[in-house]
């Protein structure tokens, strides 16, 4: 079975955004970006909740053409068009659209499906999305696993990757842990079932 993996940038006080939703206080760089190619090396498809697609489809489908494009941004841009892109959202219209795949209905049923390798592909499944897609799959337990790329940053308010209530304790094992250069730290936890 294919495995639904949540990438999430987070400060080291768990927020993934600040106060407003802003990210300006996250360290970019190619390095991070670079990072996150790896783990498109391993993944055949993306799931993101509204929000988080709507800000990243409007940057990246194009970023590849743009004047200074890094090698990281080329390859990021690449996988982002290729690759089918399923969102979760009860908003935006149902259908394909430019490979995208909204899910708004039986969600467990068509996570699930999207899991089994096949017709959908047969490596991983990255997730990009904010608290309430995230929050979302932990409630229906269809994560299988976390990358968590702590920023050197303590924001002291903002918005919490896990500010819902589970309602469960969930356990994790550490399987992985990296350093980059810049003090960002991305630890990979699988999800205990």
């Amino acid at each position: 079975m294919r495995k639904l993996i949540l990438v999430a940038h987070t400060s080291f006080d768990g927020f993934v955004a600040g106060p407003r939703g802003e990210f300006d206080n996250f360290i970019g760089g190619e390095e991070n970006l670079d990072f996150v190619c790896g783990l498109t090396d391993t993944a055949d498809a993306a799931l993101f909740g509204r929000k988080a697609y709507e800000l990243l489809n409007g940057d990246w489908p194009t970023a590849a053409e743009k004047p200074g494009a890094t090698k990281a941004v080329i390859k990021y841009s690449n996988w982002y068009n290729k690759v089918p892109k399923y969102v979760l959202s009860t908003t935006l219209p149902p259908g394909n659209s430019e490979n995208t795949y909204v899910i708004g209905h039986n969600i467990t049923d068509e996570i699930n499906r999207l899991k089994q390798p096949g017709e959908h592909g047969s490596n991983n499944i990255l997730m990009f999305g904010g608290p309430t897609a995230v929050y979302s799959m932990m409630k229906l337990n269809l994560l299988d696993g976390f990358w968590l790329l702590i920023h050197p940053v303590i924001f002291g308010e903002g918005i919490s990757l896990f500010k819902h209530d589970v309602r469960r304790v969930i356990r994790l094992n550490l399987a992985d842990t990296q350093r980059l250069s810049n003090g960002m730290v991305a630890l990979f936890y699988f999800i205990e079932k």
